[in-house]
Formats: structure tokens, C-alpha cells, sequence
């Protein structure tokens, strides 16, 4: 049914800028003298319609309550990732140009630009997607990435069921919310941190204010007292941003039982050691790193940029973090919960993460050399 109007007159329609209606494509047809019948010029519109407004020829995808991630690279490859790592699609753009619009036209509906002279954006956007992109030069062609939030969050036992958590694993990870233990959920981008700190989120005690901090609304667990905050960008005067540091430091004054950080990735990393030290026992959050043994490191780096010197980053940490749980990926692209760590000082005060239980990528538990510290954490709290 695209045919049916040609380039020229499909351009202008979406040139225009308008939402276009049944009549207004009626009348493109009949100056090109085209007959179509109800249901196709109803197909038409609709088309149209996507190539103008939302996610274009994405919107079906954004839709599927299984897909985590959309990938565009260019108008021809499209990818998706419904927890099995990336696979092909049968969806396509026009051309190059149809993704560079929809692009636009994303980045401008929430005060961001994207152009020639600003060729990136990375942007919250409406429902919980984040979206990130880059033009030529700076790419070979227009390449997306969207991530999509979960419209409900996966339970405990769903994720068990969907083997991301061991079945001997969720004794140790109920202890860890029982006990009140604070913890950081790593791993690598779209392993599956956000949706395990979800679900371990739901097991906190109903009676507990869990005070969430984010950049883009994502955690979703099924608690009846869930505050959240999001960060907010500048506008078009360079005025009015909100950071992840400011929220952290309003949400200390807000009476959390538990603060959470959905991902720390700069130097908010600071007000979160700083709030984990000042009594607010089970606070959490998620941190990009390649293993469990990482974090420190990862930590360290971060708390650097944020203003403090190593030896003070390794006692902030150690005074302020219990457990590490990381997250990997197994051959066939499904995430599981590869470690669980306790942190400990060596004997040059530095911080180190010490496996006290290792699953392998069939689902079998065994337990390390920080079991015993694991055990004295969880009967402490």
C-alpha cells in the first residue's frame, strides 16, 4: 500500500509536519488519479501516521512485552533482544532519511536536538525508553538504540523459572533483603541488572518506603510504598537540570528505608557511599563492571571523578557496601546470576570483592571463600 502514493506526495505529507487524515490522503490519491478501496487507504494512514509521529515502522516492536532493546543500524538492519541476546527482524525503513527523522523528531519532543552540528543524543524518553543515537560522520549510517523499561516488573520466581536466578541461590538472596544487607547489582549493558534489583526489590518487607533515584524511570518492583525520582535535563537555555547527585541528596531527606540508586555510573557514586554510611542500612543500586572482583575498581574510578582520593573511595566503600551480585551472560545470550561477593579489606585497607557463591552456566551452585564472611554479614544485621 506504500505505492499507492508516490515518493513526491508521501514527502510532501510528511514534510508538512501534520498529522495526516483519512480526507488529506484521499484528496493526494485522487490528484494522482489512484483508486484504493477503505481498508487500504485506512492501512495508508496509518502507516503515514508512524512515519510522523512516535516510532515509526518500530512502533509494533515497542509494543511486544518480551523485547528489552531495539537496535537500528541504518534502514535496512533492525535487531531486538528479547532476553536471548540480539536476533534480525523483518522491519525496515525507507531510507536513511526515515530513521533520521524519526530520530529528530524523538530528541525534539523532550527538548533535545540531534543535527549535523550535534550529531548524538541520549535521552529519556516518555514510558520509560531511553533512547541514544549517532549520525554520520560519527557512525557510518544513523544507528539507534532504544531501551525499553519493563511495564512490569519480573518477580523472584518468575526469574527462577526463567533460570537468570539458581534455585539454590534464592535462599542467600532473600537472607541478603531479610537482613538488610546493602548491595550493588553489576554486570555489563543489557545483562539484566535492572530487572534483578527489581524483583529483589519486591521481596523488601511491605511496611518499608523504598525512595527510588534514577535517569530514566525503569525499576518497577511490586512494593506498595515505591517513591521515585528522575533526573531531569536542561533546557533550551541550558537551565533548569536536575542531577543524579541532587536527587540522591533530597532523597536522603525524604525518610527512606531504603535507598536506591538505579544505576551509578558518575560521581553521584559519592552522596551514595556517603548516604549508605549515614544509616541507611539496605540501600542498593546497579553499577556497570565486567565482574564482581571489578566493582572496587569501578568504584574507586568513579568516586575519583567525583572528588574523593583512592584511600578515602576504598573507606567509604568498605564501610558503606556489604555484597556484590553479578550478572553474565551464558553462550546462547540468556542472563544468570554468575556471582555473589562479599567485600573485605586487605591488609592495605584497600577494598576487594570475595565470591562466596559461583554458578555456572547450568544452574549449579558452589560456594567460596567468603561464604563465612557472607554468613557473618547476614546474622550481624
Amino acid at each position: 500500500m506504500r505505492s499507492a502514493v508516490s515518493e513526491d506526495v508521501r514527502a510532501a505529507l510528511i514534510a508538512a509536519g501534520s498529522d495526516p487524515s483519512t480526507r488529506t490522503v484521499a484528496d493526494a490519491l485522487r490528484t494522482q488519479r489512484r483508486v484504493i478501496d477503505a481498508g487500504g487507504l485506512s492501512t495508508l494512514v496509518q502507516q503515514m501516521r508512524s512515519d510522523l509521529s512516535g516510532f515509526g515502522p518500530l512502533d509494533r516492536l515497542i509494543t511486544l512485552p518480551d523485547v528489552t532493546d531495539i537496535i537500528v543500524n541504518g534502514c535496512r538492519e533492525v535487531y531486538v533482544d528479547r532476553g536471548r541476546g540480539l536476533e534480525p527482524v523483518d522491519v525496515r525503513f525507507r531510507d536513511d532519511e526515515a530513521v533520521r527523522r524519526m530520530v529528530q523528531r524523538l530528541a525534539t519532543s523532550v527538548g533535545r536536538r540531534i543535527d549535523d552540528a550535534h550529531p548524538y543524543v541520549d535521552a529519556p524518553l516518555p514510558g520509560g525508553v531511553r533512547l541514544h543515537a549517532v549520525l554520520p560522520p560519527l557512525s557510518d549510517r544513523v544507528c539507534v538504540s532504544l531501551r525499553l523499561a519493563r511495564r512490569d516488573g519480573l518477580s523472584a520466581e518468575e526469574l527462577v523459572a526463567a533460570e537468570t536466578i539458581a534455585r539454590d541461590l534464592v535462599s542467600p538472596l532473600r537472607d541478603l533483603i531479610a537482613a538488610g544487607m546493602t548491595f550493588l547489582v553489576s554486570g555489563g549493558t543489557g545483562s539484566g541488572k535492572t530487572t534483578l534489583l527489581s524483583a529483589l526489590l519486591g521481596l523488601i518487607n511491605p511496611t518499608k518506603r523504598l525512595v527510588i533515584v534514577e535517569d530514566t524511570s525503569e525499576l518497577a518492583p511490586a512494593h506498595p510504598h515505591v517513591i521515585k525520582l528522575q533526573t531531569r535535563a536542561s533546557n533550551v537555555e541550558g537551565r533548569g537540570a536536575v542531577s543524579m547527585r541532587e536527587l540522591v541528596r533530597q532523597a536522603m531527606r525524604m525518610r527512606p528505608d531504603r535507598l536506591i540508586v538505579g544505576e551509578a555510573r558518575g560521581a553521584e557514586i559519592v552522596d551514595l557511599l556517603s548516604a549508605l554510611n549515614t544509616g541507611h542500612e539496605g540501600g542498593c543500586g546497579t553499577i556497570h563492571a565486567n565482574s564482581a572482583t571489578d566493582v572496587p575498581a569501578r568504584v574507586e574510578a568513579l568516586a575519583i571523578a567525583g572528588g574523593l582520593n583512592r584511600e578515602a573511595a576504598h573507606s567509604q566503600l568498605g564501610a558503606a557496601l556489604d555484597a556484590v551480585l553479578h550478572l553474565s551472560r551464558r553462550v546462547d545470550g540468556r542472563r544468570f546470576v554468575h556471582h555473589v561477593a562479599v567485600l573485605e579489606r586487605d591488609l592495605s585497607g584497600l577494598v576487594r570483592a570475595v565470591p562466596a557463591f559461583e554458578v555456572d552456566a547450568g544452574g549449579s551452585v558452589r560456594q567460596c571463600s567468603g561464604l563465612a564472611q557472607w554468613h557473618r554479614l547476614v546474622n550481624r544485621h
